[in-house]
């Protein structure tokens, strides 16, 4: 497993956005997740990001919120640390309450949302006015940035950072800004603070890793996690470059279709793979067509050549604790 970067960090090296497997009732199948968390583990994951995006995170009640994330908690059993989503809009004494009670169930970090601190059309001030009263307010709880795409994306600058850094709160930073000079300008940012930027972007991979990246937290982590976990691995090795840029122009040419009908085509990768994983889905992401199934099936098995090449050895769902 990776090492951890220095105290009160959290690990260098993979950290997937967990899926919430749901029984055809729509309600949440825990013994599903019980495998799904044992595998990323299995796979080499250093750490869990719960009740996110990819977790169908907006269609989940208050209450399943807590109780998924406290079962990811309990699964793991100090195995990883686990962070996990803790604004959902609202007033900022709302959000830091919420703040308060997901911190409760055992994770390291509870992640903010940064489009729900402000509006899209509010200032970076109203944004930094508004994460120091929820710094204020959450009693020295480590904190961390997910620049998610829902409800609108806003970036996190290094003005931002510089500001916010020196408070010693942020520990964890889901980066989907997709441009890599900008990456390296926020590494910087981070140098000498317990701060790990997690590049969310796979066609950015090797280069974020290579300017300082903590690692990465990206969908692709629930289809193919060996082949992100390798390149967490190995991204400084000279002597594997030719390695690293088949891995690497892999998830270039992949890109298009694993956002397809996701998360519904993830969890038909990991049917494929022999979890007993349901393709229910809360939210509405288009339809997983015979087309979709098609590709990703070819994908399967490129991605199986490309690991069996590398001597990686594919997680067997046979072997799993669930």
């Amino acid at each position: 497993m990776p090492s951890s970067s220095s105290a009160g960090s959290l690990p260098q090296g993979f950290i997937p956005v967990m899926l919430t497997p749901f029984q055809e009732t729509g309600a949440v199948d825990y013994p599903a997740l019980a495998q799904l968390v044992d595998f990323y583990l299995e796979a080499g994951a250093a750490g869990l990001f719960a009740n996110c995006l990819s977790s169908e995170m907006y269609e989940l009640t208050e209450e399943e919120r807590l109780e998924v994330t406290q079962f990811v908690v309990t699964q793991t059993a100090g195995r990883v640390p686990v962070v996990a989503t803790g604004t959902f809009g609202g007033p900022i004494a709302q959000q830091a309450e919420f703040v308060k009670r997901i911190y409760q169930t055992g994770i390291q970090a509870v992640i903010v949302i940064t489009g729900l601190i402000a509006d899209e059309d509010e200032s970076d001030a109203v944004f930094l006015e508004r994460m120091h009263q929820l710094i204020d307010l959450t009693d020295g709880i480590p904190l961390g940035f997910y620049e998610c795409p829902v409800p609108y994306k806003r970036l996190i600058n290094t003005e931002i950072l510089n500001e916010l850094l020196p408070t010693g709160r942020l520990i964890y930073h889901k980066d989907t800004c997709l441009d890599d000079q900008e990456v390296a300008h926020r590494i910087a940012a981070g140098a000498g603070y317990q701060f790990g930027l997690y590049d969310a972007y796979m066609v950015n991979a090797v280069s974020s890793l290579r300017a300082g990246a903590a690692g990465l937290s990206c969908i692709q982590g629930n289809e193919f996690p060996e082949l992100i976990v390798w390149l967490c691995n190995n991204f400084d090795q000279t002597d594997k470059q030719p390695d690293i840029d088949r891995v690497q122009q892999f998830f270039v040419d992949c890109m298009d279709l694993v956002h397809s009908a996701y998360p519904i085509i993830a969890k038909y990768t990991l049917q494929k793979r022999g979890l007993p994983i349901s393709l229910y889905t809360r939210r509405d992401v288009g339809q997983l067509t015979p087309e979709l199934q098609r590709d990703m099936d070819a994908l399967i098995e490129t991605a199986s050549e490309l690991q069996a090449s590398l001597g990686i050895e594919t997680v067997s769902a046979g072997k799993l604790v669930g």
